[in-house]
């Protein structure tokens, strides 16, 4: 390996603390670069880690705005939801934090940008994908798929002995009963002892949800207010807030669903890479926002318009989680899904209570609901003897289909 300047997603964790002092060996000149997208860290002591094992410099990035507005928010516009259930927290963090990495590694004249995801997970994927797309120029080092890496380093105890022999300063010290990963979307948990699809997770591993015994007596009562499907407030006032940053409203959601169950889910999926994975997750104010999202569409969005969207859905969900946020692919769909948002605007009520999202009224300047149509009690320029021909006419196949049945002998009424 010749040496190259090399920008290292950098945690402060066992991993990339040895990672960096690998690439320093290798006589590397390297960048830490530490993205904060939400989750709970001092990163000043993270940032004086990297230094003190030898990091040229330290690139602390606050990317908990553009994380919330660029890629939260479209995708829960988008119904985003991988195999029905998964909301997706890593898999949105991961093109944020990649676009900043190549954009530092544009900055300092790096030759190459690393990072200390696994050769068996999804966030290889996802960041290798990103570098390619948006710095196809630059060198991806991968550690955990060098071959000199790997026979160096079988696991978790051959890392710990090369950070005491090396005097890295980590704060692993012991083998964890599973791992976790955090951001503002989420909070995500696997491996260890959820390798077994039939364990009942630990109640004192959760830290963003209550266990629903545990949650209040009385409901939390919201008001969301969405532009164009991007929420734009959240109102709560028995607790005195009105919220209109995103970041601000977001994390409040996080709160106060949280506080009452919102959001946790435990599925087996289907990795990227061909491999079945167990992964529990928190994910309170998206659960939220989902629900009243999908709740003010009802309202104010096109029937054809909402059946071709939610058609794209999980195929949207799929490109996010496979990793081509970065693709022809995604500004294909992008492109249709905010045709699609336009006028989405309006209210929605929610209530918050013991897990549960209950929508509780809806109103809109857009919306497509005409109360008199659609009363029982109002003709409201609706002509019931028009239905006549529209189900005749809806029944010509039927009658053409029950004909060839008998024709045929397969009719199962004869």
């Amino acid at each position: 390996m010749s040496r190259k300047k090399v920008v290292l997603a950098y945690s402060g964790g066992l991993d990339t603390a040895c990672i960096l002092k690998w690439l320093l060996e290798k006589g590397h000149d390297v960048v830490a670069y530490v993205a904060d997208v939400g989750q709970q860290e001092d990163f000043e002591e993270v940032a004086q880690r990297a230094r003190a094992t030898g990091a040229s410099k330290v690139c602390v990035e606050d990317l908990k705005r553009e994380f919330v507005t660029d890629f939260i928010f479209p995708a829960i516009a988008g119904n985003a939801v991988y195999e029905n259930r998964y909301l997706l927290g890593t898999s949105l963090a991961r093109p944020v934090i990649a676009r900043r990495q190549v954009e530092i590694a544009l900055r300092e004249d790096a030759q190459a940008v690393a990072h200390g995801a696994t050769g068996k997970g999804n966030d290889q994927v996802r960041f290798e994908l990103a570098f390619a797309a948006l710095g196809p120029q630059l060198e991806v080092i991968a550690p955990w798929k060098n071959r000199e890496f790997l026979s160096r380093f079988q696991g978790r105890k051959d890392l710990l002995a090369y950070a005491k022999e090396h005097g890295i300063p980590v704060e692993a010290t012991a083998e964890k009963p599973y791992s976790s990963d955090e951001n503002l979307m989420h909070r995500s948990y696997e491996a260890g002892l959820l390798e077994d699809p039939g364990a009942v997770p630990p109640k004192d591993m959760f830290k963003l949800t209550r266990a629903v015994e545990d949650t209040p007596d009385e409901p939390a009562d919201l008001s969301i207010h969405f532009e164009d499907a991007m929420p734009v407030r959240v109102v709560h006032a028995s607790a005195g807030m009105d919220l209109t940053d995103p970041v601000e409203l977001f994390e409040y959601l996080n709160d106060v669903g949280g506080m009452h169950g919102v959001g946790r889910i435990d599925m087996v999926e289907n990795r990227f890479v061909g491999i079945k994975s167990r992964g529990v997750y928190e994910t309170p104010g998206g659960t939220v926002l989902h629900a009243a999202l999908r709740d003010l569409e009802g309202l104010a969005m096109d029937r054809e318009v909402l059946r071709l969207r939610d058609m794209l859905s999980p195929r949207f969900a799929e490109i996010i989680y496979n990793g081509f946020w970065f693709s022809p692919e995604m500004d294909f769909i992008e492109a249709a899904f905010e045709q699609s948002e336009k006028l989405i605007t309006g209210e929605v009520r929610v209530r918050l209570f013991k897990g549960n999202v209950v929508s509780m009224g809806r109103t809109s300047t857009s919306a497509l609901y005409d109360k008199e149509m659609s009363s029982m009690d109002v003709a409201g320029g609706y002509d019931q003897e028009d239905a006549r021909g529209f189900i005749r006419i809806n029944g010509l196949r039927l009658r053409a289909h029950k004909l060839i049945l008998r024709k045929t002998g397969e009719d199962p009424m004869e």
